[in-house]
């Protein structure tokens, strides 16, 4: 496994490889972003949010993958608003926040799957409006299989959390990836928080299907589709998780997905033990 072994990897990371571009140190970017991180963080709209960010770290993420409040960035797969309302409003002033949605052409989607995702991308402008309590105007959204014309190379950072598991599974994971890389800018980055499977899980158990992943293949796969390895952060890892339930990540917080005695087990753990990745798209 890339663990970082220096003292700052404890909090942030610190470049895994040789940075040409010199990325700000993740802590001085935290620092010099402060009030939007803190603004967005603890706006009204997150109050029932907040119980999460003991293990989402929302504001040290934001800062490892050096997000600025005015970058466009885009939102890989928006759920039930969790890092929407995040996003939003950090983005809500000078930036702009575009939800990325699946291709819906990839993956076991029927026709009516397909159907609820384009509707999904329709939507978000308004779902994030409601979200957040922004003009839906501040908002976009698009499926990976109609990127509209200007939109290439317009992005200064994707953000893919936990879902690459998912995209693993559904075996278009390297097809959605593409299609990100080709949306960043020259030197835009790509920001993966992720289920960590131990480094000594079997291929079968960490392949996707348990929610869970080895971090080694995840930096080498994407590596694999044009990306350079930036670093790591252990901003978000859970040393409690095992990581090893057999019916996967789904048994640990929120989800709980066992019965009374697995899920008075989990309860009290946090939620799963998480890589954190950054990723610059190579020329």
């Amino acid at each position: 496994m890339r663990y970082l072994l220096a003292a700052t990897a404890l909090a942030f990371g610190v470049p895994a490889v040789a940075d040409d571009q010199k990325l700000p140190d993740p802590a001085a970017f935290a620092a010099t972003h402060a009030e939007a991180i803190s603004g967005a963080i603890n706006h009204p709209s997150r109050a029932e949010d907040r119980a999460r960010d003991q293990y989402r770290h929302p504001s040290e993420t934001l800062a490892f993958f050096r997000v600025a409040p005015d970058m466009k960035v885009g939102e890989y797969a928006p759920g039930g608003g969790w890092y929407t309302r995040v996003l939003g409003h950090y983005l809500g002033g000078e930036g702009q926040l575009v939800g990325l949605y699946y291709d819906p052409t990839s993956g076991p989607f029927d026709a009516e799957a397909q159907q609820r995702i384009r509707a999904g991308a329709a939507g978000f402008p308004a779902e994030a409006a409601e979200f957040t309590g922004l003009p839906a105007e501040h908002f976009s959204a698009m499926t990976l299989d109609a990127v509209p014309e200007g939109e290439a190379g317009t992005f200064d950072r994707i953000l893919v959390i936990r879902m690459l598991h998912n995209m693993m599974r559904w075996n278009n994971a390297d097809s959605e990836i593409k299609t990100m890389r080709g949306l960043l800018k020259p030197g835009g980055m790509l920001g993966i928080v992720q289920h960590r499977a131990p480094e000594d899980a079997s291929a079968d158990y960490a392949n996707g299907s348990k929610g869970y992943l080895r971090q080694d293949d995840v930096v080498g796969f994407v590596e694999a589709l044009g990306f350079e390895f930036v670093g790591s952060s252990e901003v978000n890892a859970n040393p409690r998780d095992p990581a090893n339930w057999e019916d996967g990540v789904w048994m640990m917080p929120p989800s709980l997905g066992g019965d009374d005695a697995m899920d008075a087990q989990t309860r009290d753990l946090g939620e799963s033990d998480r890589m954190t990745l950054l990723f610059r798209k190579r020329d």
